[in-house]
């Protein structure tokens, strides 16, 4: 007899954990242990708040940019360039190989075209007549120096 399945909207956060927790076992056991860690780069106000930055981490050998975000006011400064640059040479610290990164923002893929990445796949036809890119930057061989 078939295992009854159900579709919901909701999920709780307890069941959300469980299921993580799992994966993230099965991935332990056939993958090995990673060396995923953090990388932040905040852009403070005035008063000390965070008002944007990037947000990402390194693993398995590559870097991968989660969340870059510049308001709009600090546009045009070279603000996103230059924290990308800091999270690749953090990155090339750690041993990485390469970074990676998506966007849906046509202004962004201009961005990081311009920093060197290249599109390595899209998903084109989302709903607006959006599109998802992913892109990746590898490091020149032998570059673990950040600098």
């Amino acid at each position: 007899m078939p295992l009854p399945l159900t579709i919901t909207e909701t999920i709780v956060p307890e069941d959300e954990a469980v299921i993580l927790d799992r994966l993230k076992d099965f991935n332990l056991e056939t993958f090995g242990r990673s060396d995923k860690r953090d990388l932040f780069i905040p852009l403070h106000d005035d008063a000390g708040a965070v008002i944007g930055g990037l947000v990402g981490y390194t693993g398995r050998g590559w870097l991968y940019t989660a969340m870059l975000f510049v308001p709009e006011t600090l546009r045009g400064q070279g603000l996103a360039s230059r924290m990308l640059g800091m999270a690749e040479d953090e990155a090339r610290r750690r041993g990485c190989i390469g970074a990676y990164i998506d966007t849906m923002n046509p202004q962004a893929l201009r961005l990081y075209l311009a920093n060197s990445y290249r599109v390595i796949g899209s998903l084109q036809h989302l709903e607006g007549g959006h599109a998802v890119t992913w892109l990746e930057k590898r490091f020149p061989p032998g570059d673990t120096s950040g600098e």
